[in-house]
């Protein structure tokens, strides 16, 4: 009797339009992890082009069984050891072409250990990024009614609060380089699609936070903002509560978001706008 032949090699690839379906399936099956993108995948498909990077595939008996997203991030998808391992490799060999590592903390973390002799010095290392989710709000804590969404013609009163925030959270403003064009598409990209959030009192952003990434089954809240001038008074929670009320009403049935360790006070607001911890992320900035 001839038994069928069965593929017991792994190998890692570019995955192609036709593989959306079996790309999907991976990340759908964590949802909150991979909602960032998911979001991205489900809107352009594994084109490169649309995607803004390659998707790279590790099959291991001929099946897909991770992924890991390669554009301006690069983030391991459900990857074990051995499809960090060759993730790894490909991504020596095509040399740094991102700004940061981010993903669940114990495959960027490895991730991370293999590229670092290569890749390093990082500009910064983020070992441990609570990773916190709630399906509902804490009832205890009234939404700022004044919180709401930004108009497109109000793009030019929120692009100083987003440049700060980013400036404040990564150490380097997003106007460097090509003088902040991919920055501002992205903020105009979140305003017109409904997920830019702010309090704007007397023409100057209070409070702000967008949804980032938006999937049917999740959603991330990002870019969570005080003015330094109103904080200490409680601003991130109601408004943190009002776009909160917005995402679980609007966008999904989940809302995650991570922070940094580190970051005792935000941590505590969030958890008592309602969000737990689940686990964790980990970034590396270059």
């Amino acid at each position: 009797m001839v038994r069928p032949l069965v593929l017991t090699q792994t190998t890692t690839r570019v995955l192609e339009p036709s593989d959306l379906g079996a790309a999907l399936a991976i990340l759908e099956s964590e949802p909150v992890a991979n909602a960032f993108v998911t979001s991205r995948v489900q809107v352009a498909g594994l084109d490169p082009w649309r995607l803004g990077g390659e998707m790279w595939g590790w099959y291991a008996d001929g099946r897909l069984r991770s992924l890991c997203y390669s554009g301006a991030n690069l983030v391991p998808i459900c990857a074990g050891p051995e499809a960090v391992r060759a993730f790894a490799d490909r991504a020596r060999r095509a040399g740094r072409r991102c700004s940061s590592i981010v993903g669940p903390a114990e495959p960027t973390t490895q991730l991370w250990r293999l590229l670092e002799p290569t890749w390093g010095p990082a500009r910064e290392v983020r070992g441990n990024q609570p990773l916190m989710v709630t399906e509902s709000p804490a009832p205890d804590v009234t939404p700022d009614p004044l919180v709401r969404r930004i108009r497109k013609d109000e793009m030019e009163v929120l692009m100083p609060a987003c440049v700060a925030m980013f400036t404040e959270e990564v150490g380097i403003s997003p106007l460097a380089g090509d003088g902040g064009l991919l920055y501002q598409a992205r903020v105009a990209e979140l305003i017109t699609t409904g997920r830019s959030f702010a309090r704007i009192d007397d023409g100057k952003v209070v409070f702000k936070a967008e949804i980032g990434a938006a999937t049917p089954q999740a959603c991330q809240i990002q870019g969570v903002w005080v003015a330094p001038e109103h904080r200490g008074r409680g601003l991130s929670e109601t408004g943190m509560a009002a776009v909160l009320r917005y995402a679980l009403a609007d966008v999904a049935p989940v809302v995650s978001l991570y922070v940094n360790d580190y970051n005792t006070p935000a941590r505590k607001a969030y958890q008592r706008v309602g969000f737990r911890e689940v686990g964790a992320f980990m970034s590396v900035l270059f």
